[in-house]
């Protein structure tokens, strides 16, 4: 017995011995970053070089450190801050890099040790990136819908319409918020068995997790703390640890502004969990989010590397400051001498200055029989991705015309261009200022003295509506160029600067066509924006020119590379795939006072809201991908404006008439001509009967036949004085005097045999 006793304490001992040299050898072997550190990090190409079996995960053993002695424990994590920026990371090539770069600046709070994390002990661990080089990666793409709904699961859920794949950060609930588009994920059970799970599908270096509650009107449901787990197979899980014990991330305290936690160290795995522990008192399970990660290259993946967006276009793809907006522009400025000129059309409630570029082969002037047209970005201050797409464009124009591109240069010298990329200038700030995934959905939406821009313009609907009820059409009041009412502008009326300067500038400059980009959406939206019926939020309120604007609409959806895929997933609520990516402004929801509606009735430009993405404030990384999305869109829109008929109203001495009224047989809304006499009238193809009139010349009708092909239809007019136009020149020219003095004379004669008499 006594030898088989020593004879076990002697096997023992040598098994210790195997086992402590086999964990020194993988200690030894975590010391070199793994795998997947240097794939993420190295600037050799992924296909360069043979991909290494990962080996299990086990931790590192500090050196000097002996079997009973353990690791001293990682201090407590701090509460996570809310509405911070990202972090910006060191700067690195603009197109395509394998890593993509992380957003804006950052202030963000969260866990941070250098401690490995302990990982079950099987063929199953989760390898972790160590933190050497600490970075912060990109959002996956919940919000952006790059991660698809198939991607998004659950333990459970209350309905469909509170499923998983509800669980976005920022999405919107409808209307009715027990339908199928309800505002967050939502548990069926409130149990702490209860989890929301992403499989990013490849292997990704995951480093954070952004939370918010339930969207509701009606309703409180956020989470206030939670665990994180990873997987590479969605069956054996790792939960984060802050030590020994697994981490509680503290949550929400409220339902709408997001709340980032950084993971301690970043994990490497396809799967990612999210496990709530606690929730509000009087609510339930419910919470949309965002994960941060960078997908790992896979040279073996054919599929993804497939579908990579990537551009080839050398622009500056990042979030601009105001200032660095203003270096940008005099960038392109003196890039372009010959084609663009900055100017501002006036401040912000701050004083922030409202630049606009104009491209033009005479910048500065207005050509005579050459259209102008303009974007408008950043009427909300959170619409991040309109603002830096206008700024991608002009860089774009600028580029293609030095190098010659003919369709560019051909735009360029016949339209006079004009780019408002920053609106609200002050509201961009707050959103800056917050970050492209913590500024929540409205976090910089209105205007520094709360005013909404877009919805801050006179209601002329109303007036044109009433007189057409009384018809008084065109009699007292006519069917275009709507006086805007006098308690409108005065100065007690509660009308943002911003409002007035864009007013100021449309009236200046005769612009033809235009759009405003906003986000939170993918459609393109046409006037009327206000319904015509009483206590009605949704209705079709088409205009007399519906046709045109439908053409208008569906030249930019149908060539974004989205808006009309019948494939893809709603952003919010709402599916706009029935109108192919267009709407009616009023049948989607009634706006008072909007731009589109008031550029239509006051001015002769015909104006469309572009709603260019889900994402309203999309991450840095995704800019290229959205540049790729909408390049097209932008210019095909821009030649629109060369669709129709132009011309010249002059008199019989060749001399334009300005303020002269062009009328189209059969539409009942008319345009008038600029200072020079010159028009544009956006018409469909087709054969039209057109009449132009002005105060004192007999009018002018001609047939005008508008073809299919790009360019408008010449259609000038010569108009004559009429003869009492003839006779009160003559007066005004002879100061008002007798043009016959015999018959002056008899007059006088008359009066003195009268007097006589």
């Amino acid at each position: 017995m006594a030898r088989r006793g020593a004879a076990a304490l002697a096997l023992a001992l040598a098994l210790l011995a195997v086992v402590l040299a086999g964990v020194g050898a993988q200690g030894a072997a975590l010391q070199v970053p793994d795998y997947y550190v240097q794939e993420t990090w190295s600037r050799e190409p992924y296909y360069a070089r043979r991909e290494p079996k990962p080996e299990p995960f086990s931790p590192r053993l500090p050196a000097g450190t002996r079997d009973g002695e353990r690791e001293p424990r990682p201090p407590e994590p701090r509460p996570p801050k809310k509405a911070t920026k990202l972090k910006k990371a060191p700067k690195r090539d603009k197109l395509a890099p394998e890593t993509p770069p992380p957003g804006k600046n950052s202030n963000r709070k969260g866990v941070r040790t250098k401690s490995s994390e302990k990982a079950a002990s099987d063929d199953h661990s989760v390898p972790v990136a160590h933190d050497d080089v600490r970075e912060s990666c990109p959002p996956l793409g919940l919000e952006t819908l790059k991660i698809t709904d198939f991607q998004l699961h659950a333990s459970t859920s209350k309905r469909y319409g509170l499923g998983a794949h509800r669980g976005r950060l920022n999405i919107q609930a409808g209307i009715n918020e027990n339908d199928f588009y309800d505002g967050a994920w939502c548990a069926g059970r409130n149990d702490l068995r209860q989890w929301i799970e992403v499989d990013a599908r490849r292997l990704t270096r995951f480093t954070g997790v952004i939370t918010q509650g339930r969207n509701s009107l009606w309703l409180s449901d956020w989470v206030t703390s939670f665990k994180v787990m990873v997987s590479n197979d969605s069956h054996t899980w790792v939960t984060v640890k802050n030590g020994s014990g697994d981490m509680i991330f503290e949550g929400n305290s409220e339902k709408e502004i997001p709340v980032l936690n950084e993971l301690p160290v970043p994990m490497v795995a396809r799967y990612i969990r999210v496990n709530p522990q606690s929730w509000f008192d009087n609510g339930s399970i419910c919470m949309r989010l965002e994960i941060l990660g960078c997908p790992l290259p896979d040279p073996n993946n054919y599929y993804h590397r497939r579908n990579e967006m990537t551009t080839t276009d050398d622009l500056d793809f990042k979030h601009h400051s105001h200032k660095e907006m203003r270096q940008l522009m005099k960038v392109v400025n003196e890039m372009c001498p010959n084609i663009t000129r900055i100017y501002n059309i006036g401040k912000s409630h701050q004083g922030l200055k409202l630049y606009a570029v104009e491209i033009s082969d005479h910048p500065g002037e207005h050509e005579v029989g050459e259209p102008e047209f303009h974007y408008i970005a950043g009427a909300h201050g959170n619409e991040v991705l309109g603002r830096e797409l206008t700024l991608l464009l002009m860089q774009f124009l600028c580029q293609e015309y030095l190098a010659g591109n003919a369709r560019i240069v051909r735009l360029v010298e016949e339209t006079r261009i004009h780019i408002l990329p920053s609106l609200n200038p002050d509201g961009y700030q707050k959103a800056y200022e917050g970050g492209s995934e913590l500024g929540g959905w409205s976090l910089g939406r209105w205007t520094h003295d709360g005013i909404d821009i877009n919805n801050n313009f006179p209601d002329l609907n109303t007036l044109l509506w009433e007189a057409e009820d009384r018809q008084n059409i065109p009699r007292k009041v006519p069917n275009h160029y709507i006086a805007i009412p006098e308690w409108f502008l005065s100065e007690n009326a509660t009308v943002a600067v911003e409002t007035r300067a864009v007013i100021a500038w449309m009236e200046k400059i005769p612009f033809v066509l235009g759009g405003n980009l906003q986000g939170g959406e993918l459609v393109v939206a046409y006037p009327y924006d206000m319904v015509r019926s009483l206590w009605k939020t949704q209705e079709p309120s088409p205009t007399p020119d519906d046709h045109v604007f439908r053409w208008l609409a569906y030249s930019y959806a149908s060539t974004h590379r989205l808006m009309t895929d019948a494939r893809r997933r709603v952003c919010h609520t709402e599916d706009f795939q029935k109108e192919d990516g267009t709407v009616n402004g009023a049948s989607w929801h009634t706006v008072a006072g909007s731009l589109n509606d008031f550029s239509y009735l006051h001015t002769n430009c015909f104006e469309l809201s572009i709603y260019v993405g889900c994402d309203k404030f999309p991450h840095e990384s995704e800019l290229p991908e959205e540049w790729e999305n909408n390049r097209e869109s932008l210019i095909v829109f821009m030649e629109q404006v060369h669709r129709g008929i132009k011309g010249v109203v002059r008199d019989s001495h060749g001399k334009g008439i300005p303020n002269a009224v062009i009328s189209v047989e059969g539409i009942n809304h008319d345009i008038r001509t600029a200072s020079d006499g010159d028009y544009w009238r956006l018409l469909n193809p087709g054969e039209y009967v057109v009449t132009a009139k002005a105060e004192g010349f007999a009018l002018s009708t001609k047939n005008c036949m508008v073809g299919y092909d790009m360019g408008a239809t010449q259609c000038d007019f010569t108009l004559s004085k009429t003869n009492l136009a003839r006779i009160r020149e003559i007066m005004e020219k002879f100061g008002k005097q007798p043009i016959s003095l015999p018959a002056r004379r008899l007059k006088l004669r008359g009066r003195k045999r009268r007097q006589r008499g």
